[in-house]
């Protein structure tokens, strides 16, 4: 009996199978824009969605209908996929570097601030200090802050005032626009008379003594609570002690103005939430900042901070950035410790910074990156270096740069303006310093999308889960609770499948990289998007905004790879643009030298957000 189907072969339709990676004909792959569908929602819509979505058989039927629109059961469940799983980053051994500094990261974060600094171009007051009405840059320096503080210009105390009128008047606007959820005046300014003692002893701590810093409301800073930005996280998670990167900033004197604002648990890029009211976008403040970190985006392009630590899964980090022009800097995955964030299980996600500029980038990567014990043993990292800029040989390690780009990716944005600026960035960098843009082809980034919304969402909602059965539901945000509802629908057969997606999206990045060093793309698909006025109470679920927005990040997630946002320009309506350049795993300093010089070579087109504070008033 069932001998004559003993070869497999049954009655109906033959699964597709993918060929084994290596298999795969790179020049044969067509490159093809996502169609993705879903409903855009506010409001009475969005409530009713909600609804249908949590209710037991109609659910079923509306999140079938959504995964079947977009191809998930065929390509999860109809697919035989020959790769074994890969439930976390693997990265192949990694050459070193060249011209790096080796800051070495189980040294006390003081002293590896301090080497980082030496690499860092000479620092010359009189060109930032000038009396001209229009000063050469955009935004004070940490190097500036610190320089203020030592020859007396102004002391951490003074600047404290001038943040604190700044957050008040933000949270006074109407409507409001609360970039920080937990925010203590009083705090504030007992840290800032700390450090303007150590000043006036002569004796800061290092470089970012005095330097202002915020923190997302998903990173515990003690004696803070963290909410990550919902209505009741905080009675059900005690926060005892600091998460590892801000015990390492706190080491270093910095000052913590407070724990900004988010979207709900990170589950969302526009940065909405009716919680706590939505961080405004400072150059365009009827936008969005983009998101999960919303707050910090905005305190940093606001000028009421130098630095803001945020956490990027999906693009949380590099999005906001990118959308309200600063830098954004997503590490390697494992390489800063992420004990303390309440993430600190999941495969795709690292606490970041976000910086006005690369220096500042470099400055704050060095005081918070470090492995955890266990990622040590399993990841393997390569040594914690820094760019040497100061070295004679760094025009010719630039000049050798190859520079990846997959041209019809490159190119799938909203608006030719978009690919056009950084397109223009690249040419400069090129022309500059004599560097290549080698043309790539990344096969399978549809099942990219695909694995990385499974796997972040799979990780999110085990996370969530206990609470969400514990009759917590109803407290999470309409949007929050549609994506859990979605996350909710995902099969072990799903998250499996995603895992050996992720092997061969890993597999053809590691070849693209034999041939580049760094691969370049726009970092969202679109400039920041207008608020609806009817998201502001009830929230907003718009998916294919999001995808917009994601387009391009993904690889640094599903794949850990690091990456950076440098803003190169503006769209017609004075919006930010910003260009995401990913590197190698544990290539940090070799992204940082060329986001460095994009950066040098693009400042002359970045504007001056509407919504700015000079807290370094002179």
């Amino acid at each position: 009996m069932g001998g004559s189907n003993s070869t497999g072969r049954r009655s109906g339709s033959v699964p597709r199978a993918m060929p084994p990676v290596e298999e795969v004909d790179i020049s044969a792959v067509r490159y093809k824009s996502p169609a993705l569908q879903a409903p855009h929602l506010t409001g009475f819509s969005l409530r009713a969605f909600v609804w249908l979505m949590e209710s037991p058989l109609l659910g079923r039927l509306i999140t079938s209908v959504l995964k079947s629109q977009n191809n998930m059961p065929q390509m999860l469940q109809q697919t035989v996929i020959p790769e074994r799983p890969m439930y976390y980053p693997e990265f192949p051994l990694q050459d070193p570097e060249p011209e790096v500094v080796l800051v070495d990261e189980d040294r006390d974060p003081v002293e590896r601030v301090h080497e980082a600094l030496r690499c860092l171009p000479q620092y010359d007051p009189s060109v930032r200090w000038t009396t001209e009405e229009n000063p050469p840059f955009l935004y004070w320096k940490i190097r500036d802050f610190a320089h203020a503080y030592s020859s007396g210009i102004t002391t951490p105390s003074v600047v404290a005032e001038y943040v604190i009128a700044g957050i008040e008047e933000w949270n006074n606007k109407k409507p409001p626009m609360p970039m920080l959820i937990y925010f203590n005046a009083e705090d504030l300014k007992k840290q800032a008379e700390a450090s303007t003692k150590r000043f006036q002893r002569g004796n800061p701590i290092s470089i970012l003594d005095g330097i202002f810093v915020a923190i997302k409301d998903d990173i515990d800073c003690f004696p803070y609570p963290t909410k990550g930005a919902t209505t009741f996280f905080d009675q059900i998670h005690t926060v005892e002690r600091d998460a590892v990167c801000v015990a390492r900033l706190r080491k270093c004197g910095v000052i913590f103005i407070g724990k900004a604002n988010m979207h709900e648990l990170g589950l969302g890029v526009t940065g909405n939430n009716p919680n706590y009211g939505t961080a405004r976008n400072p150059h365009s403040v009827d936008r969005y900042t983009g998101g999960s970190s919303s707050g910090p985006a905005a305190l940093v392009s606001s000028g009421l901070c130098s630095i803001a630590i945020g956490t990027d899964g999906g693009g949380s980090v590099r999005i906001p950035s990118a959308l309200c022009g600063i830098v954004g800097f997503k590490t390697t995955y494992g390489r800063t410790d992420m004990t303390g964030v309440l993430c600190d299980s999941g495969t795709v996600e690292v606490a970041s910074p976000l910086t006005s500029s690369v220096d500042d980038a470099i400055l704050v990567y060095s005081a918070i990156a470090g492995s955890r014990p266990m990622d040590k043993l399993t990841l393997r990292p390569s040594p914690l270096c820094v760019p040497n800029l100061l070295s004679p040989e760094n025009s010719n390690i630039l000049g050798s740069v190859k520079i990846g780009k997959y041209t019809e990716w490159f190119n799938d944005v909203s608006g030719h303006e978009i690919s056009g600026t950084c397109d223009d960035a690249l040419k400069l960098l090129c022309s500059a310093f004599g560097c290549q843009v080698e043309e790539i082809t990344l096969p399978e980034l549809e099942e990219m999308r695909t694995a990385h919304v499974v796997s972040i969402g799979s990780e999110s909602f085990c996370d969530l889960n206990p609470h969400y059965k514990a009759g917590r539901k109803t407290e999470f945000t309409l949007d929050t609770r549609t994506s859990l509802a979605l996350f909710g629908s995902f099969t072990a057969t799903d998250y499996v499948a995603s895992q050996s997606i992720r092997r061969r999206i890993m597999h053809y990045h590691m070849e693209a990289f034999k041939k580049v060093n760094v691969i370049a793309t726009p970092t969202t698909g679109i400039t920041a998007p207008k608020i609806p006025p009817s998201a502001l109470k009830s929230g907003e679920s718009d998916y294919v905004v999001s995808a917009y927005l994601m387009r391009f990040i993904i690889a640094g997630n599903l794949l850990g790879l690091p990456a950076i946002t440098v803003p190169v320009g503006h769209d017609k309506q004075g919006l930010p643009i910003g260009l995401q350049l990913i590197g190698r795993p544990w290539g940090e300093a070799s992204l940082l030298r060329v986001a460095s010089a994009v950066e040098e070579l693009c400042l002359k087109k970045r504007k001056r957000p509407s919504a700015f504070y000079d807290i370094l008033k002179a």
